[in-house]
């Protein structure tokens, strides 16, 4: 079964801790696909990407980049680079039955926006429903992940 992780934002927005979760999971030697909800919103993240620190750098694409990269950025179901890590941010949604394609789903939302906070509710149900292994991050106070029981 699939882990699918869910990650309550309450202190900052996507671009604060999708960074974050995507070099750990480059450091594990996964690749990811980040699905957002429309294309406008690919085309930003890519361009945030690109700039989000000076000293580092994230290695990405989209649709119309050429090669699949290591983090593939869409908002369809495209996955062209065998990603082990589903992203789902901005309230782009998947199925509970096709996430097992996947060695991790991590579902990003914003605990701020009441349709994002019943769509994670909704998926929980049925990821739970369908035998994956749910667990639910906060953040603390000082901003850090903490997993709750």
């Amino acid at each position: 079964m699939t882990d699918v992780m869910f990650y309550h934002l309450e202190r900052g927005g996507l671009e604060d801790v999708l960074p974050g979760l995507l070099e750990k999971t480059l450091e594990r030697g996964w690749r990811a696909v980040v699905r957002a909800s429309s294309r406008e919103r690919v085309e930003a993240l890519d361009g945030f990407l690109w700039t989000y620190r000076d000293e580092s750098f994230l290695p990405h694409g989209a649709a119309g980049d050429g090669e699949a990269q290591p983090v593939w950025l869409t908002d369809g179901e495209d996955a062209p680079n065998k990603a082990d890590v589903l992203f789902l941010t901005d309230n782009a949604s998947a199925e509970a039955n096709t996430v097992g394609a996947f060695t991790r789903c991590v579902t990003i939302f914003d605990g701020r926006d009441e349709d994002a906070l019943s769509a994670a509710r909704a998926f929980w149900k049925e990821a739970k429903a369908a035998g994956h292994d749910v667990a639910y991050w906060k953040q603390s106070p000082k901003g850090r992940w903490e997993k709750q029981n």
